[in-house]
């Protein structure tokens, strides 16, 4: 083989050239040495000197496939309509076949031709010689020219009849994939033409075809409506519209079948809206959920199609919400509260996932319907007591008397108590509950499990971030800290006095901040026994902190005693009070009430609550204004626990704690709309108003607090009206 050019007979390489296109365009067997052979003389030609010869080339070769393509032609005519699909794919799919290995033998040219193309496109004016194709290009544009433009009258309306035959249950003489591989020629055939590549799919078959689909519909959404039920109309262009997906999708090209659905869903759908919708309410009410689903899969792909139905869905859940709230057990409400509304929510939720696929229309209509049943109110004027009841709920599962349950089946129930929390507005009520519930817990040594205590925190603190949780957190490090403080106590109290009584004590170091414990005002005077304990605390503690005070918070105090005095022996945990009038009676089996009232010098309200207490367990017995030890005490149970009713008095806490919550939200919305006015400077009301519910996650402030705020910072002087606008606000700086 010679790489350098020179002279070539181009009549006799392509006499030889041209016998193995013939037999390559045939897909007849090319040997080794001839396609080398062949090769080589592309080469030559491309390459001859003085002359190239690839014009030559190029026009000889074009009008070979022109006759061989209208030689095909001429059979597909020939061979009768009936036939004029099959022979179409037949022959194309063996010319294609031909042309690829072509275009393969051909590689010389067509990278000199590209080349060459490149360079004289950056020199040439308009009007020059259009520049030499490819030879895939031109074997395609010679199909195109001689093949489909001839055929553009009768094949599209062959292919057309075949797609109708599975609409209209016809027998099929031409198999779909075959009209699938002539659709996808008149694609191939425009590979090159980057700019329109599907003019002639849209334009000869593809506008056609949604015409004609369009046709269909209307007669099929016609007949049915006037045949069938709703529910059963629903059902079966459910499944007309599966069958066209399933053909558009496997036969047509891909941008096909969105013009499909559109043009289904506007004749199917929309068309026939208010005969969809006028079923469709009821099946929601009814719960007819294999219908619901059928009528959501056919309007999820219409715009605004669902119309009202997200108001039906929601009437729907409030309905049973209400029942579900009516016919809450007096006994625990909390429980019942929170466990059938979780309930509900699992079912409704459940409807939403399977029904309506979690579509943002109707999860919005199941939330806002949850958020109504959660936050209702038995007086219009007072709190929701749903941040009560959840709060109880939580600490009933988080106490050591918690029996009955797995600490899995614990821990699953405390993380579905998020979702109630999730939709409770007075999040910050809440808060101020839970936190007393937990403080109880951590001080009387009652919660269960530290991990399940934490774990709910972190989950809390998931949904409201580390403000709302951050006092919890600190609640457990005081904890953690006392106990660590107590094991040194004991070590040095030991080393320096004698544990006469054989008393074990320990004391709870709370940050004022952290706990909601009020400061005890009532007066007390705490016993002997453990006056000297007491003191060498405080000793210890000032000791090891400068600075700190401790103020003892004795109306929160717990103890044991064991009493010695009867047949069998008891352990008793008590309040401090309970515990510090039965120490009294350590030297006297009787005294009067009188004596012991001036001994400790509780008020007297308080004195009687501990007293009763007392005398309601019979461990005291009332004589008159005499108090005396029963000696005749019995109880099956070798452990007591004689709770106060101090410690009962759970209802007047939360009623302190709610009103607390209000003195608090009014600071705070104050300072929310200084803050935001001082960015904003100049502000309208309805503006500064959804600004202020934005920034206000722990609960929703009513419009009438806003108001009630904004007037008052204008009293204070932080605000001003407007003078140009009487709804516009001023930042006074």
């Amino acid at each position: 083989m010679l790489l350098r050019p020179g002279t070539v007979n181009f009549k006799e390489k392509w006499k030889c050239l041209e016998e193995t296109v013939q037999s390559i365009l045939k897909l007849d067997t090319i040997p080794r040495d001839v396609w080398h052979a062949r090769f080589n003389d592309i080469y030559y030609m491309c390459g001859a000197f003085p002359e190239p010869h690839d014009d030559k080339l190029y026009e000889s070769t074009k009008l070979l496939l022109e006759t061989h393509v209208s030689q095909l032609l001429t059979l597909i005519q020939t061979e009768g309509t009936q036939n004029q699909l099959q022979n179409y794919c037949t022959y194309w799919q063996k010319y294609i076949k031909g042309i690829t290995l072509l275009d393969s033998l051909y590689q010389y040219f067509n990278n000199t031709n590209r080349a060459y193309a490149e360079t004289r496109s950056l020199h040439r004016r308009e009007s020059d010689e259009p520049t030499m194709m490819m030879i895939r290009e031109l074997g395609l544009d010679v199909w195109n020219r001689i093949i489909i433009v001839p055929l553009k009258d009768s094949m599209p309306k062959l292919l057309l009849d075949e797609f109708d035959k599975p609409r209209y249950k016809l027998s099929i003489t031409t198999p779909l994939d075959t009209v699938a591989i002539i659709l996808k020629s008149f694609i191939e055939v425009l590979e090159f033409n980057k700019k329109y590549p599907l003019e002639l799919y849209q334009s000869y078959f593809e506008q056609p075809f949604l015409e004609r689909s369009s046709e269909y519909f209307e007669r099929e959404s016609k007949k049915l409506s006037e045949e069938l039920t709703v529910s059963e109309y629903i059902a079966r262009v459910l499944v007309i519209m599966k069958e066209e997906e399933i053909r558009a999708n496997k036969y047509l090209h891909e941008s096909t079948y969105n013009k499909l659905q559109s043009k289904f869903c506007q004749i199917v759908v929309v068309d026939n809206l208010s005969f969809l919708h006028g079923e469709s309410e009821a099946m929601i009410r009814e719960e007819r959920l294999n219908d619901i689903r059928n009528i959501y899969l056919l309007l999820c792909n219409v715009k605004d199609g669902f119309g009202s139905l997200g108001d039906v869905f929601k009437e729907l859940i409030l309905k049973q919400g209400n029942k579900v709230l009516e016919s809450l057990n007096k006994n625990q409400i909390y429980v019942h509260f929170v466990e059938d509304i979780l309930e509900l929510h699992k079912k409704y939720k459940s409807i939403v996932a399977d029904v309506f696929n979690n579509d943002f229309y109707f999860s919005e209509a199941l939330d806002t319907a949850f958020t109504i049943i959660v936050n209702y109110k038995l007086e219009e004027n007072q709190p929701s007591k749903a941040p009560e009841y959840l709060s109880k709920y939580c600490d009933k599962l988080l106490k050591k008397s918690c029996k009955g349950l797995s600490e899995a089946e614990i821990e699953h129930k405390l993380l579905q108590s998020i979702t109630i929390f999730k939709y409770i507005d007075d999040k910050d009520i809440f808060q101020n509950i839970y936190q007393m519930h937990l403080a109880k817990r951590l001080i009387l040594r009652q919660s269960q499990s530290i991990v399940g205590e934490e774990g709910l925190i972190n989950n809390l603190k998931q949904v409201c971030g580390y403000e709302f949780s951050n006092k919890l957190h600190c609640m457990f490090t005081d904890i953690s800290v006392s106990e660590e403080l107590n094991i040194q106590f004991q070590k040095e109290f030991l080393k320096t006095t004698k544990n006469e009584l054989n008393l074990s004590f320990s004391a709870n170091i709370l940050q004022t901040g952290a706990w909601p414990i009020i400061v005890s005002t009532k007066s007390f005077v705490i016993p002997e026994q453990l006056l000297n304990y007491s003191k060498n605390f405080e000793a210890f503690y000032k000791e090891k902190f400068v600075g700190r005070k401790l103020t003892w918070l004795h109306h929160q105090s717990q103890g044991e005693l064991k009493l010695n005095y009867l047949p069998k022996m008891y352990i008793v945990t008590l309040h401090m009070f309970q515990m510090s009038i039965l120490l009294l009676f350590e030297k006297f089996d009787t005294l009067k009430y009188s004596e012991i009232n001036e001994i400790l010098q509780l008020s007297d309200d308080h004195f009687q609550k501990q007293i009763n207490s007392l005398v309601d367990c019979k461990l005291l017995l009332l004589d008159g204004d005499n108090l005396k030890l029963n000696m005749d005490f019995s109880n099956k149970r070798t452990k007591l626990c004689i709770t106060s009713a101090v410690l009962k008095d759970i209802p007047q806490e939360i009623e302190q704690s709610i009103n607390s919550v209000e003195i608090d939200r009014e600071g705070f919305l104050q300072a929310t709309i200084i803050r935001i006015m001082k960015m904003r400077k100049t502000l309208g009301h309805n503006k500064l108003v959804i600004e202020i519910i934005s920034q206000t996650k722990s609960f929703l402030p009513s419009t009438g607090f806003i108001n009630r705020s904004i007037k008052i910072l204008i009293d204070k002087g932080y605000l001003e009206c407007s003078p140009n606008l009487p709804v516009e606000y001023n930042y006074v700086a």
